[in-house]
């Protein structure tokens, strides 16, 4: 059959593409702004006949109408690769549950025979192109491991996904969708750019500044000190930066309308900004769509620490909750409850201290207050009881706050210790110091 007669074939209603969820099946629900509208509304109406629906998915953008059946958890349960505050709330819920991972490895999982293999796959796209083609828009992540691995591809197009032009595994064929449903082309949902940076993100980003060259390549994480940092680049001296990411934000965005992105030095894939998603307003959709610059490609290339490594003076810049004296960092979990996940943080901190005039920066306050409580500090004796390592303190390169910079690679567990208080805020500094005392990481030599 052509083209045509195989799409006319394989079109169906958001209805009937959603009878084909069963009792127990496992159903992947894309990636962040490429969620299924219409689908996820007709297997809302259809879910409260089903029974043990494993949803998989991650990034939320907006809360999915399978949330919000009456009793979801009788019926189903959401399952997280990466936690936005949507799904915090399903966690909350008591359908809601974190897997964890490294995001470099995400794609592997779904070609891993001994792994869950998904049942269904329900998957945003662009329409049709004239080759065939469905695009994944911004989030080609792990989709085309997903579809290879789901026993019903379904995908839902939607004129206004952003076309993203890629590397490879950024789009998916007629022949390898079994259903096809037109959705409703809602606008693709947007993530705020934030307020104004603050006066601690505004003096962590200047530390950073300070250390990164001109035609460095950057991964910037999302959060007001990453974009305070890219905003401070923006105003700088320096340029011709390149682009590896994880996530594309609006930061970046504004350094190339600023002038400052050409990717002319990038040892791979030169003059392209390349990501593996992308969340954020519209501005960034339309920087990114149909532009031979930007190329959307899988995780397991974008976030490979040896691809990453392969580039020169590669700057990873990521946010974290709080750090030990022993240099372990948290950038995903309350104690024992769930934030976010470790997503690529690990990847980029691995990679760029593998690439050749490489840096990794982890940056935070060196404080919060609890609303209603006292100021405490994010530096710990030890990570609080149930918090999660993202980082261990054998991959730690710089830590920041907005009282300095460290780099603790190479230091003995007394010369992080010191190091790692130094950029405490001071009014914890000395109860941080009896603390190692206690712990036998601090040496009395260091007052002198």
């Amino acid at each position: 059959m052509s083209i045509q007669e195989q799409y006319a074939s394989k079109l169906v209603s958001a209805d009937t593409a959603a009878a084909v969820v069963k009792s127990g099946d496992w159903v992947d629900y894309g990636w962040c702004v490429g969620t299924p509208y219409a689908v996820d509304k007709a297997l809302a109406k259809r879910l409260p006949e089903l029974h043990d629906v494993k949803f998989r998915g991650g990034v939320l953008m907006r809360r999915p109408a399978v949330y919000d059946i009456e009793n979801p958890a009788e019926h189903m349960c959401w399952n997280s690769w990466h936690m936005s505050g949507i799904e915090r709330k399903a966690l909350k819920e008591g359908f809601g549950y974190f897997s964890p991972m490294r995001y470099a490895e995400l794609p592997r999982f779904y070609r891993d025979p001994n792994m869950p293999k998904p049942d269904v796959a329900i998957i945003q796209t662009t329409p049709m192109d004239e080759h065939g083609y469905f695009n994944f828009g911004p989030q080609p992540s792990h989709l085309a491991a997903v579809c290879a691995a789901a026993k019903v591809v379904i995908v839902e197009t939607n004129v206004n996904q952003p076309y993203c032009q890629g590397g490879f595994e950024n789009a998916i064929h007629i022949s390898d969708v079994d259903m096809i449903v037109e959705g409703e082309n809602e606008a693709a949902p947007e993530l705020p750019a934030g307020g104004a940076a603050s006066e601690v993100d505004r003096k962590v980003a200047e530390l950073i500044v300070n250390e990164i060259p001109n035609g460095a390549c950057l991964q910037l994480g999302i959060g007001g000190m990453p974009n305070a940092v890219g905003s401070m680049i923006a105003e700088s001296d320096l340029g011709d930066f390149g682009v590896h990411t994880e996530m594309y934000v609006d930061g970046f965005v504004d350094l190339y309308n600023a002038g400052k992105i050409t990717c002319a030095k990038k040892n791979i894939d030169k003059g392209r900004e390349t990501f593996a998603f992308a969340a954020g307003t519209k501005k960034l959709y339309d920087h990114l769509h149909n532009n031979p610059g930007v190329m959307a490609a899988p995780v397991n290339y974008t976030n490979d620490p040896y691809i990453i490594g392969s580039i020169d003076n590669f700057m990873s810049i990521n946010n974290a909750v709080d750090m030990d004296l022993f240099g372990q960092v948290n950038a995903e979990s309350s104690g024992t409850h769930q934030i976010s996940g470790t997503g690529g943080q690990l990847d980029f901190v691995l990679g760029a201290y593998l690439s050749k005039g490489g840096k990794s920066f982890i940056c935070m306050s060196s404080t919060f207050t609890p609303k209603g409580g006292q100021m405490q500090s994010r530096i710990r004796p030890t990570l609080t009881n149930g918090s999660i390592a993202t980082d261990p303190r054998t991959a730690v390169m710089y830590l920041v706050t907005e009282y300095g910079i460290v780099n603790v690679k190479g230091l003995a567990t007394w010369q992080r210790a010191e190091a790692i208080i130094s950029i405490a805020h001071p009014d914890f500094r000395d109860q941080l110091i009896a603390e190692a005392e206690k712990m036998g990481i601090w040496r009395r030599s260091n007052k002198r």
